[in-house]
């Protein structure tokens, strides 16, 4: 017999809410159908058009204190199918049982594990000092939008939230990786204008001139950033800053030297960077290249707020020392990617990353994404403890 929370798990990875077409219907009331199964407060709230928000909400002993947020979204990235071993919204569990489906990781299994442990803290009888609420967000694979709006809404406001949990990354060693920070995320296009031609020509300050020292200057920095974390054993992802082009863009046909071409650059940095200084840089990088390169920003964050991460917080000391009494070895870490922690961190609220996934393969937007069940059904155990130790918070 399956674990019936394995079971609710799967029934979730079936859901296709993948981008660019995620289907907000379904996850929506398979989310508030498990809300009312749980006993939770459930309700919709829309801060964007289509773009809906699940709130539940498990009411504490006392009202007056500020509430703990349990927070996950409900969207996962494109898949390939034919790179797939199986449908990837199929959730098949092989002999050994790992599910594999996309978002297993990625992050439906922690909104699962919130309310399995949930289930089983309010079928203990046990009860909590503060209110806690999960909330399920959208978009946030395509750059959080609603959650950047969520924040700012009343709804949010009225939730009165001192801490929050979203998610981090598996480990395939024996340690839990908290995340008590993340990079700042830049979304960088750089514009290239030139003089077009014949393509049988040596035209002078062609727009492909500037668009290679442009990419020089971007991709000889990424080379520094990376060798620099090779080089060094105490660093790891989060501490250095990493730069890709994702898209190029621009010309007509073959033997047209084209007028205009883009760049665009994904830049991911740590909270140590000076940001001022850093986009300075990018000025720089332009205007070396040439007269016309201008450059914009499709998203720009420049938080670098951090959760305290000492024995003196008592949010941190209770986090910390319920995974010791577990006897759960874990390291602190700067997220290297971006969360929809960064709004909440930015609204002033200490948000810590974690999803208790160890030995297990980093398969986040990868083919054949997978977890194990055993370490599903430990995630649930681990948040067991967990979430009543924040939630039980005096200070």
């Amino acid at each position: 017999m399956e674990n019936p929370a394995v079971t609710i798990f799967r029934n979730y990875l079936k859901i296709k809410s993948v981008q660019p077409e995620p289907d907000y219907s379904k996850t929506t009331a398979f989310l508030s159908d498990l809300a009312k199964d749980i006993g939770l407060e459930c309700k919709v709230v829309e801060v964007l058009p289509g773009k809906p928000f699940v709130v539940m909400t498990w009411r504490g002993t006392d009202p007056g204190q500020k509430s703990l947020m349990l927070h996950s979204h409900v969207d996962v990235v494109p898949v390939f199918p034919e790179q797939w071993k199986v449908d990837p919204f199929s959730a098949e569990k092989t002999d050994n049982g790992d599910i594999i489906a996309r978002g297993s990781q990625d992050m439906k299994c922690i909104s699962i594990q919130y309310l399995e442990a949930i289930r089983r803290l309010k079928a203990d009888g046990k009860r909590c000092l503060r209110d806690i609420h999960l909330t399920f967000s959208s978009d946030e694979e395509i750059g959080s939008k609603p959650m950047a709006a969520f924040v700012k809404h009343e709804e949010f406001k009225k939730l009165n939230v001192a801490y929050a949990l979203d998610e981090g990354i598996a480990n395939p060693g024996k340690e839990f990786r908290v995340f008590y920070g993340e990079r700042s995320m830049w979304w960088v296009q750089v514009t290239c204008k030139g003089q077009p031609g014949h393509g049988s020509g040596f035209i002078e300050n062609t727009a492909a001139a500037k668009v290679r020292k442009v990419m020089n200057s971007f991709l000889q920095f990424r080379d520094d950033e990376e060798n620099r974390l090779k080089s060094d054993p105490n660093l790891s992802h989060g501490d250095v800053t990493t730069v890709n082009m994702t898209i190029l863009k621009g010309g007509i046909q073959f033997n047209v030297v084209p007028a205009e071409l883009g760049l665009s650059f994904d830049i991911r940095m740590p909270p140590s960077v000076d940001v001022i200084k850093f986009e300075n840089q990018i000025k720089a990088w332009c205007q070396e290249a040439g007269e016309d390169v201008t450059y914009d920003f499709v998203i720009k964050d420049t938080n670098t707020k951090t959760a305290p991460i000492t024995k003196q917080d008592p949010w941190w000391n209770a986090f910390s020392s319920t995974l010791e009494t577990l006897g759960v070895e874990y390291r602190t870490e700067i997220f290297p990617a971006g969360t929809d922690s960064r709004f909440t961190r930015e609204c002033g609220i200490p948000a810590l990353g974690f999803s208790p996934m160890n030995h297990t393969p980093i398969l986040l937007h990868d083919h054949n994404e997978f977890l194990n069940e055993k370490v599903f059904l430990r995630g649930i155990d681990i948040y067991y403890e967990i979430i009543p130790a924040l939630a039980n918070v005096t200070a």
